[in-house]
């Protein structure tokens, strides 16, 4: 690790910015105490290798992946969902590399899944879930994308070329509403057990806002609802449409998982309603020039899906009730073409911070030590430079 001197907090962010190792927002200083604090919560070694972030080829230590969390305003609740975010964006099918690099504005949107929806800090699944005013949500998606950035390398307009970006890519997390769900638990989908802890990430574009109001009384609601989020996944001017891979999410409000399950569709059937529905015709290809589009001899009309795996729609519910769910398109891309990548949250490898015993400190002191008093010089852990 190299530390970092400045004479003040203040300068030392200061020096964080023109160094370029912050999203461009304020963080909170990391200095060698706050780091310790952090790694010592996840109750690994710091030293630990969660994997290789690219398109820089860091190693992405525990030490590293703590520097990240602490700079993005992490609790020490949170980090067991980051270091899981880490391992799973850390997977070579996620193509991290390539995904940073590519000029899509893709971000890896995190779902928390499981007990650890409660236990590491409250993540929150309701109203505004991707939104501002969640701390947990806002502190686990930003402590991923700093350690994207200073591990991984990813620096706007030289590695990271995505041409406009999107604001997913400061921070992009929320947790499943699975006490409200009718579905069973997201995470089960990829093997997990109910009781087990998880996140689930995928590479997404920003929500696309899809509009529905239901009618207990019309026995056709389930299939126009299914009908217009499948118009809204099949724009034909989204890479799904014309590349035909990667994964499509949709986050649904618990208005319209209602009218589903009530016409007893399962998760299982609706992937594949939506994957038989979403569809674009050769024409429309043909029409907006898709040059991806490779069948020209095929008949105008005929329906080209855009997926062909099912499995890669990622439906479970979060928000608050009312008229919309969220579509989001992927890039699908790269050598492994942008599928769903996953990782356990780790709760029993986590321990509890007795955190002014631990750094050995009185509690007259704990103060200054989280940077609450006033100190003449802040030492800084850069090490994730």
């Amino acid at each position: 690790m190299t530390l970092l001197e400045a004479r003040s907090e203040a300068d030392a962010l200061e020096q964080l910015h023109a160094l370029g190792l912050t999203d461009g927002l304020p963080v909170v200083i990391p200095t060698p105490e706050r780091v310790a604090m952090m790694a010592l919560a996840t109750g690994l070694d710091p030293d630990l290798e969660l994997g290789v972030m690219g398109p820089a080829h860091g190693v992405a230590s525990v030490e590293k992946v703590a520097t990240a969390a602490v700079m993005a305003g992490c609790l020490p609740d949170h980090i067991p969902v980051v270091v899981a975010a880490v391992r799973a964006v850390c997977r070579p099918e996620f193509d991290l590399t390539e995904m940073q690099s590519t000029t899509h504005c893709t971000a890896p949107l995190i779902v928390v899944c499981g007990p650890a929806r409660h236990q590491c800090g409250g993540v929150a699944s309701g109203f505004g879930a991707l939104g501002p005013g969640h701390r947990a949500n806002a502190s686990i998606g930003r402590a991923l994308r700093l350690a994207m950035m200073n591990i991984g390398g990813a620096r706007p307009g030289v590695s990271d070329m995505a041409l406009h970006g999107h604001p997913g890519k400061f921070t992009y997390c929320l947790a499943e509403d699975t006490e409200n769900s009718p579905f069973a638990p997201l995470h089960t989908a990829y093997g997990y057990a109910e009781d087990d802890s998880a996140v689930v990430v995928v590479g997404a574009e920003a929500p696309h806002s899809t509009i529905f109001t239901g009618d207990a009384d019309d026995p056709e609601s389930a299939s126009r609802l299914l009908n217009v989020i499948a118009a809204v996944m099949a724009n034909p001017g989204s890479n799904n449409a014309h590349l035909r891979h990667g994964a499509v999410t949709v986050i649904m409000n618990p208005d319209h998982t209602t009218v589903l399950a009530r016409a007893g569709l399962t998760r299982e059937d609706i992937q594949a309603e939506l994957a038989a529905r979403a569809t674009n015709t050769a024409a429309t290809l043909a029409y907006v020039g898709s040059a991806f589009y490779l069948d020209r001899d095929g008949p105008p009309d005929e329906l080209v899906p855009i997926l062909k795996d099912p499995s890669r729609i990622v439906v479970f519910q979060a928000g608050g009730s009312g008229l919309y769910t969220m579509v989001m398109p992927s890039w699908c891309a790269g050598p492994h073409q942008n599928p769903v990548v996953h990782a356990e949250i780790d709760l029993d490898q986590a321990c509890e911070v007795p955190w002014a015993d631990a750094l050995g400190i009185g509690q007259s002191d704990a103060a200054d030590t989280l940077g609450v008093g006033q100190s003449d010089t802040a030492e800084v852990a850069g090490g994730a430079a």
